[in-house]
């Protein structure tokens, strides 16, 4: 849900012209009308145009993205925007995740009034957070039931590939957050729990605060300790016109961790956008079953602990609306004592998955 903070687009025009021209020794670079969203998110802000210039003597043209750090709210405990810069260049330059070409980072705030990261533009469609996919949409409109199979396998594929990265190759210690505990599930944890008290400030919702206290009295064993995407889902990927995934979108979650916690999320998103929605399963949609299978196929790793890590799923976006209630009610899009925190989609699924009292209309898990 974006928030009331225009940015003037006419003069972002001439400030990223005068930028990249210092970045491509041009002098007379040239930028389209710029797209995206007209309001900045809750996230990241996003700016998509396209940059014409002159090189050798031959007129050139690129699509770019430009992501710009938030500066008056953050929707997350640590921000780690550069973190995000880092990892996508390292995977797009070093692997086969199917990655957006990075090209600059900025960490002077002067030029766009923050910190920002320059990506090459990819060709594609998302299947989009609001309207759900599953509701409305090319996917639900135009795709046929072998396609949407194909998309939702190419995401899972996707996601394997994040699995398959080496990042002590890679030089991606650095996400690791130490000053919550020992890497993987205890920090995690932790991190969580910081980031609760932090949001609700003594007024935790009971769903969360359920969840939290189940999940620590079922940590399950530790395998392994990878990287994990964080936002494992395929409104965060992109589908070229054959319906595979050609980049991995929204890194603002990247971490090191079990990559259950991915698998988990993936299949609690996968829950949101049809129980929770309320939507029925498309046709041609994979299972559940199914995706765990390609999953299990795809990287040799047996599944395990999946209904813990659904629930920590839960409580992971329990806890992000929390703070997106607190934000929706500082910038006055919502009454101070709206109950979004308490009564949303996750808190329901999350509630169900646990036998829980549901703090809104009960949500059949199946």
């Amino acid at each position: 849900m974006p928030i009331p903070e225009q940015r003037d687009l006419g003069a972002t025009r001439g400030v990223l012209a005068d930028w990249l021209a210092s970045r491509l020794g041009a002098s007379d670079v040239s930028v389209s009308e710029i797209t995206g969203p007209s309001f900045t998110g809750f996230s990241n802000e996003t700016l998509l145009f396209d940059a014409t210039w002159t090189e050798d003597g031959v007129p050139r043209t690129q699509g770019l993205v430009v992501r710009v750090e938030p500066t008056r709210h953050h929707l997350f405990l640590d921000p780690d925007f550069e973190f995000q810069y880092r990892v996508i260049k390292a995977l797009g330059e070093g692997t086969d995740v199917p990655m957006p070409p990075m090209r600059w980072y900025e960490p002077d705030a002067s030029a766009l009034g923050a910190a920002f990261f320059v990506m090459e533009k990819v060709e594609g469609r998302v299947p989009a957070d609001n309207p759900p996919y599953t509701q409305s949409g090319w996917l639900l409109d135009e795709a046929h039931p072998e396609e949407r199979r194909r998309l939702v396998e190419s995401g899972v594929d996707a996601l394997c590939r994040i699995h398959a990265v080496d990042w002590r190759a890679l030089d991606l210690g650095f996400l690791d957050k130490s000053q919550y505990g020992p890497t993987g599930i205890e920090q995690q944890l932790n991190y969580y729990e910081r980031y609760l008290e932090w949001t609700a400030r003594g007024r935790a919702p009971p769903v969360a605060e359920a969840a939290l206290e189940w999940l620590r009295a079922n940590v399950p064993e530790q395998r392994e300790i990878g990287l994990c995407w964080g936002d494992a889902r395929i409104n965060n990927q992109m589908f070229d016109d054959d319906y595979r995934c050609v980049a991995v979108l929204d890194w603002e979650m990247v971490t090191l961790a079990d990559p259950m916690l991915d698998l988990g999320w993936w299949l609690f998103l996968d829950r949101h956008f049809h129980e929770g929605i309320p939507a029925p399963r498309m046709e041609g949609f994979p299972t559940r079953d199914d995706m765990v299978a390609r999953y299990q196929a795809n990287t040799g790793r047996e599944p395990h602990d999946l209904f813990f890590y659904e629930v920590f799923a839960g409580l992971r976006f329990a806890v992000i609306m929390a703070r997106l209630s607190a934000l929706l009610a500082e910038f006055e899009i919502l009454p101070v004592d709206n109950d979004l925190a308490t009564n949303n989609i996750p808190a329901r699924l999350t509630a169900a998955l646990l036998d829980l009292p549901s703090p809104g209309e009960p949500v059949p898990v199946v």
